[in-house]
């Protein structure tokens, strides 16, 4: 059977989701692929850029259509597709992180960001800065959920150690994206006066 790249993809997923990002090793994938580990670098010139091919598998979902026609419904429904897309993976917050911090992964998800604080009325360079700073909190929020959440599982955090007041990761996360988006209103409202 030859060893196709999309397979390769495939194997790294299914081991990250099984033993996590630190377990990903490219002996481990070339033994689940029944394959010599010089095989997967006919398909990927080191580690690096599989685990940006796997970020791109990941991020896929946000190349997506958006249902909301506003600017801010734009945002909020990419954000929440995001963290969607992250925690639909064991550790896909963090690997999407470091492809995100080496430029290994696709920008898209960033792009559409930028493109919906265009629509709202930010000059381009102002929406690229907007749109890293919401990628960034989409990520630091959800590498702590997902960090919290195998902690938990590993019966690693007492019972009496609070995440905060709002046991819901979804209404903090909220939370947080409500006030980015009032951020960029007031922004823009204080330019019109």
């Amino acid at each position: 059977m030859q060893l196709h790249r999309a397979d390769v993809v495939d194997g790294a997923i299914a081991i990250l989701d099984q033993y996590g990002l630190a377990d990903l090793t490219m002996r481990r994938l070339a033994s689940s692929l029944q394959v010599q580990p010089g095989a997967l670098y006919w398909h990927f010139p080191n580690k690096q850029a599989l685990l940006g091919a796997v970020a791109d598998r990941i991020l896929a979902p946000m190349e997506d259509p958006v249902a909301a026609e506003e600017w801010s419904g734009q945002i909020t429904e990419l954000a929440h597709r995001l963290r969607d897309c992250l925690l639909a993976y064991r550790d896909g917050a963090e690997l999407v992180s470091s492809t995100y911090a080496s430029r290994l992964t696709t920008s898209k998800g960033r792009e559409r960001l930028a493109s919906a604080a265009i629509r709202a009325g930010m000059p381009r360079h102002e929406a690229e800065l907007a749109a890293f700073t919401l990628l960034y909190y989409v990520l630091g929020q959800t590498v702590d959920e997902q960090s919290r959440m195998q902690m938990d599982s590993a019966g690693a955090l007492a019972d009496e150690t609070p995440i905060d007041e709002t046991p819901d990761a979804t209404a903090r996360f909220d939370f947080g994206l409500q006030l980015f988006v009032a951020g960029v209103r007031h922004l823009l409202g204080s330019r019109v006066r």
